[in-house]
């Protein structure tokens, strides 16, 4: 199993508020963790770095790879691994009047067994490549996915929205969080791609395909690369896990 990751500040911002965490434990499990954060100017670097490190030290805590576990006990784990990131960085929310308005998205990916066991919250995305066809199989918390949902507009539309940013919901924004939670196979020779919406915003999904699949080794840096030349208007940060 092979993991490559990089992260990008983009062509206009200031600073890179995104985050991201890589634990390798051994060749059956791996810990992949993806935040984009958002409030202030420091508020969102703050936000994404402690979401990332507080899920991952409970993690750590909680999951040891050399036990046998249900992917309802590890999903579970996920679940408060993702309530004690909301904690802290809620908490520190409080502590600092500039920190006030900050919150983040946050993606959990814990390889184990041939599973991906997933926590979600937020708008970036994690996708699943199998067999020449890469489906998404997180569903955007925001107010365009909303609308989607509900038939007001369509898909098609929902790309140049103006309200596209909108998050339904985020993490460290109130003191408690329904992430999504969800495990899904994880083949031999299937690829797992989690990015902040630096990617998607720039990207069509069917180009993003086409670069992972000619070149995977150097997938990361051509997306990004590609990202800047449409606009790079926010940060990018991929993660790319290959089986």
């Amino acid at each position: 199993m092979k993991i490559y990751a990089e992260t990008d500040i983009g062509n206009v911002r200031k600073i890179n508020q995104d985050s991201f965490y890589i634990l390798e434990e051994n060749e059956n499990c791996k810990l992949c963790i993806l935040a984009d954060g958002m409030g202030g100017y420091t508020g969102g670097e703050v936000a994404s770095r402690l979401a990332c490190m507080s899920a991952a030290e409970y993690i750590k805590e909680n999951f040891d790879s050399e036990k046998q576990y249900s992917k309802e006990e590890i999903l579970e784990i996920i679940k408060r691994a993702m309530e004690y990131a909301n904690y802290v960085v809620y908490e520190k929310s409080k502590q600092e009047e500039e920190l006030e308005q900050m919150g983040t998205t946050l993606e959990i990916c814990l390889i184990y067994n041939n599973r991906a066991h997933i926590g979600h919250i937020g708008d970036s995305r994690i996708y699943r490549i199998r067999q020449g066809i890469m489906r998404k199989i997180t569903v955007d918390h925001s107010y365009v996915q909303k609308l989607v949902k509900d038939g007001t507009i369509t898909k098609e539309e929902a790309i140049n929205h103006p309200k596209k940013n909108m998050l339904m919901k985020a993490l460290g924004c109130e003191d408690k969080i329904e992430p999504d939670i969800m495990v899904k196979g994880f083949n031999p020779e299937d690829i797992i791609l989690i990015c902040s919406d630096g990617l998607t915003n720039m990207i069509a999904e069917q180009e993003i395909y086409n670069i992972v699949e000619e070149n995977i080794e150097n997938a990361t840096q051509n997306l990004i690369k590609k990202a800047k030349e449409l606009g790079g208007y926010d940060n990018i940060t991929i993660i790319i896990i290959k089986n």
